[in-house]
């Protein structure tokens, strides 16, 4: 009878473990829930909540680019406790800019990111209309300054100059290409004059092929087959290496040059905007490095300034450069690292010009 007893015994505090076990369980789950939405019950219209939207332009938020690297500033926030709630709003049409603005704006959003140059007119409009709000307009110079707008603009000419170099010293065909976006946005046209003069500065003999999508602000960045289609023209044509920046019009001609890779030919591309070895893995076969805009920095530095009350109007410039090599590190001769070096340094203090003229 005892032996019953024990065993009993047992059973019962096992029971209870397994009670105080699914009890501890059952609160985190409650806990967790209850954070949750305590987050989307937050009032940014309190002075003690400090919220930032992003409005993006026609592309979507997880375009491996551009408005991908915004919104990861807008999330950097809010992972070191800059911001308490963040939100977006992809843009489905060009007319609907200031209406997605005017959302974030009548909600008490202290601080809105508009992501592209095409969103510069309703940015500064809505800017007018809500002097209350700050907004950072991505790659939107600003003619004159306003106290609530901070543009954050980069000198594209220098990274894609810097891009330029490496592949005007990396070709064995002497032919180059680039794979652009519309040329009615001047950051483009910036890093296409850029590639185009760096890689002559460092090879005179070599010949660029400059391809710019004949579409608008609205399929220019969007038409990944026209970016491949474009991207096999130039190599068919004898082009060994390809810098693509346009979005997603972009990539696709990042991924036509990487499966010549995969098959055995010596092909390089080179991305834009964002170390793209991490956005478009497909196209690490060809990727030797990306000509970067620092804009998930330029973005969380900004809205750090609004929080701390000292945001600053007008242009502020975020930084340039190029990604790693990462697995062609090897690829890359030592010479020509020591001559990117050289470049950049030139480039820094004024004594290397790009040829890019923004008012030209």
């Amino acid at each position: 009878m005892k032996k019953w007893y024990w065993l009993l015994a047992v059973l019962a505090v096992l029971a209870l473990a397994l009670a105080a076990c699914g009890g501890q369980q059952a609160t985190e789950a409650t806990e967790a829930a209850g954070q949750e939405q305590a987050a989307e019950e937050m009032d940014c219209k309190s002075p003690d909540v400090f919220c930032v939207g992003l409005v993006t332009d026609v592309g979507e938020i997880d375009d491996k680019s551009f408005n991908q690297s915004a919104w990861e500033g807008v999330q950097k926030a809010k992972e070191e406790g800059v911001a308490d709630k963040i939100d977006y709003i992809e843009t489905k049409d060009a007319k609907d800019y200031e209406a997605n603005i005017q959302l974030f704006a009548e909600q008490g959003y202290d601080v809105i990111v508009t992501v592209g140059f095409a969103l510069g007119e309703a940015t500064r409009a809505m800017a007018d209309r809500y002097p209350n709000v700050m907004f950072i307009g991505v790659d939107q110079f600003q003619p004159d300054s306003k106290a609530n707008v901070a543009g954050l603009i980069f000198h594209e000419d220098q990274a894609g100059f810097l891009a330029g170099a490496l592949a005007g010293m990396m070709t064995e065909t002497n032919k180059v290409a680039a794979v652009l976006g519309t040329d009615l946005v001047p950051p483009v046209v910036a890093f296409g004059t850029g590639y185009e003069n760096g890689a002559k500065y460092v090879n005179p003999d070599v010949e660029v092929l400059m391809t710019y999508h004949p579409g608008g602000l609205d399929v220019a960045f969007t038409d990944p087959e026209w970016g491949a289609a474009t991207a096999k023209q130039a190599m068919d044509q004898g082009a060994d290496v390809v810098f693509a920046a346009g979005g997603k019009t972009g990539n696709g001609g990042l991924i036509e040059v990487a499966g010549r890779a995969k098959a055995g030919e010596r092909v390089y591309c080179i991305g834009v905007d964002t170390d793209q070895w991490y956005t478009v893995p497909e196209a690490r076969p060809c990727l030797i490095t990306s000509a970067m805009k620092l804009i998930t920095d330029g973005v969380f530095d900004l809205v750090k300034m609004a929080k701390d009350g000292n945001f600053p109007g007008g242009n502020y410039f975020g930084d340039v450069g190029l990604a790693p090599f990462h697995d062609f590190e090897d690829d890359v001769p030592q010479e020509v690292k020591d001559k990117l070096d050289e470049i950049r340094k030139g480039l820094m203090d004024g004594s290397i010009d790009t040829g890019w003229n923004p008012g030209g």
